[in-house]
């Protein structure tokens, strides 16, 4: 039994790109070009993950030539599961300001592709709408699970994803959009000979790249998927659990692009933790310092170091040249460090006002 859609017209109809602005059209179809290139190119890409519009930027800043819109990461950004707790269009908001943020294309981790065929037709003609060039979608079932939960994830109906793949490649509006097929028949325990045989029909439903997935911590299954595999259509790899494997090991096997699935995410995760407890251990101590910017001024250096003193649980005291007490400032000097303080030692860092303890320093 076929599982092949019937497609069904309806009133809706994508804009066409002679119904898009001139300059709309050129940067679309650059882009799309963009990512095709780093699919089909001989030499190997690497995409790196971002979330929204900042970290979009940051990684176009960094240098590399695309990037991956990772489901994780954006859903973890929302604060929800990786379980299309997201819904498509709430995901859609996202990559129309990461577009907006950077001139570099934009591949989509689309999860399941949202549902059924119809879901994936109304899925691309979006995302060409708003300058995405490609879109992943992979054979589970909706709504997605993570890849690396539990064991045995049920996958779908070859025949079935080759009609959302399909669909997907009858509704792009760009001719160079892409859109890359993701098995996870290794992931799910189904082995080798399964992996080749979906990678096979979903290459001949129009993918023009595949995306085979492993949670081993070793490449040795992957390795093996691209030496039989001979480069029919670009492989694309997420080396998540394997990222021991030198890179050179992924040139040699031929694979095409490396994605750096959820780095960004993680970083930032684990710099606003330490932030906030630092500055919560500090009592707010640290504020001045991160904020100040003043780095050549006596006081934010001194703040530092009792910040510092603070997370080691040492007495906040100068230790070894003790001094008398300071007179206390005047009502001026005072005003004066209160506003320092309120604006993050901006002034100070200017040169502007010269700190009033240096002064009381200086008069003992």
């Amino acid at each position: 039994m076929s599982f092949t859609p019937t497609f069904v017209e309806n009133d809706e109809q994508p804009l066409s790109s002679a119904d898009q602005a001139p300059d709309a059209r050129s940067i679309v179809a650059r882009r799309c070009a963009a990512l095709r290139h780093e699919l089909t190119s001989p030499d190997l890409s690497f995409l790196m993950e971002a979330h929204n519009g900042l970290s979009a930027k940051l990684v176009e800043e960094a240098g590399f030539p695309a990037i991956w819109a990772s489901g994780l990461a954006i859903s973890a950004a929302l604060g929800v599961r990786d379980n299309n707790e997201a819904s498509w269009t709430q995901v859609l908001d996202i990559l129309e300001f990461m577009a907006d943020a950077t001139t570099l294309p934009i591949l989509v981790d689309g999860d399941t592709g949202y549902g059924n065929f119809n879901n994936v037709r109304r899925l691309v003609r979006k995302l060409c709408q708003r300058g995405i060039a490609g879109v992943c979608i992979e054979d589970k079932l909706f709504p997605k699970t993570n890849s690396f939960l539990g064991e045995a994830q049920p996958l779908a109906a070859i025949d079935e994803f080759c009609g959302r793949i399909k669909a997907g490649k009858d509704s792009q509006t760009e001719a160079e959009f892409s859109l890359v097929a993701r098995i996870e028949a290794l992931i799910s325990g189904h082995g080798l000979d399964e992996a080749l045989r979906r990678a096979e029909a979903y290459h001949a439903a129009g993918a023009d790249a595949v995306l085979i997935h492993s949670k081993r911590s070793t490449a040795g299954e992957i390795l093996a998927f691209a030496e039989r595999w001979g480069n029919r259509c670009p492989v694309v790899i997420v080396p998540t659990m394997y990222y021991a494997t030198p890179t050179e090991a992924f040139r040699q096997a031929g694979i095409s692009t490396v994605i750096w699935a959820n780095h960004n995410l993680r970083a930032a995760l684990t710099a606003m933790r330490q932030t906030c407890q630092r500055i919560r251990r500090g009592g707010g101590t640290t504020v001045l310092a991160a904020a100040g910017g003043g780095q050549r001024d006596r006081s934010c250096r001194l703040a530092r170091q009792r910040a510092r003193r603070a997370d080691r649980g040492s007495p906040q005291m100068h230790d070894r040249h003790p001094r008398p007490a300071a007179a206390p400032p005047s009502r001026r000097h005072a005003e004066r460090l209160r506003r320092a303080a309120g604006d993050g030692g901006a002034r100070l860092s200017q040169g502007g006002d010269r700190p009033a303890g240096d002064r009381h320093r200086r008069q003992r």
